[in-house]
């Protein structure tokens, strides 16, 4: 995830959107309106209950194609996208056994590097992947996060799961996208835009890409929740505001998927 601000005070006064932990921020600065605080055990334990494919609305709602997308090809593309990552996960297990997500990275070519912060950057990043081969996690992050992780109420949704393991599989995942992009399914699935006679205009989903990313995370690492949740953590250990905003407008739009779908 990509978010704005000065890095001296991003603790206190981050005012961009949010785009999700590893979509893209879309580059609007303005005044967040003040949430409700909640208490981030209770946050997680909430967004722990929505299950897998009901995450669609909220993984859909940054992709710029989204008013484009009818909700039930969204249905459509978020269950094929998952399955593309579950996929993905088994073919590499099956094919070099249970190694770890550093070890399968680096099986795969990849370098992998650890810093703090990034650098000759006003922005945060949580992770990224560097065409051809070289993926970043950024630890501040990562710290921030991990020391909630001893709390008894936040024990039960994690187990033993490790936020870097995460990061690093869905980071991979692009990798595998790329290697792949003439088989892949969130390659090689697109939408029509416009056509004119013989010519179509065809674009990729952004959104499928960042979905099967999370269903390879979730398949490989054998976690137990939706990578999703990470969204509200990780941004938690920077604006309580910003987490509590952005854990309102997921409940919204579960609850609105929901409404919608009971309706039909």
């Amino acid at each position: 995830m990509k978010f704005g601000g000065d890095m001296e005070e991003q603790s206190t006064d981050l005012k961009p959107i949010f785009d999700g932990i590893f979509g893209k921020q879309k580059n609007i600065v303005y005044e967040r309106p003040k949430f409700a605080e909640r208490k981030i055990s209770d946050m997680l334990n909430g967004l722990s209950k929505i299950s897998l494919l009901d995450w669609e609305r909220y993984a859909f709602s940054r992709d710029p194609l989204v008013g484009r997308i009818s909700p039930y090809k969204r249905k459509e593309y978020m269950q094929k996208s998952w399955e593309c990552g579950i996929e993905w996960a088994d073919r590499l297990k099956s094919e070099y056994g249970n190694l770890s997500a550093e070890d399968l990275a680096k099986k795969l070519g990849m370098e992998i590097e650890y810093p703090i912060l990034p650098e000759n950057t006003d922005r945060v990043l949580f992770a990224e992947f560097r065409e051809p081969n070289n993926i970043k996690i950024y630890m501040d992050a990562v710290n921030k996060a991990n020391k909630y992780l001893f709390d008894e109420d936040i024990k039960g949704i994690f187990c033993d799961a490790n936020i870097v393991d995460i990061l690093l599989l869905h980071e991979l995942f692009h990798s595998i996208e790329e290697k792949y992009k003439k088989e892949i399914y969130t390659r090689v699935e697109k939408i029509e835009l416009w056509s004119i006679g013989f010519f179509h205009y065809k674009s990729n989903i952004i959104a499928l890409s960042e979905i099967a990313a999370m269903g390879f995370a979730y398949k490989y690492s054998e976690i137990t929740f939706s990578p999703y949740i990470l969204d509200v953590l990780l941004v938690y250990g920077y604006s309580q505001n910003e987490a509590s905003g952005l854990y309102e407008e997921i409940m919204e739009l579960v609850d609105n998927n929901e409404r919608k779908h009971d309706e039909c």
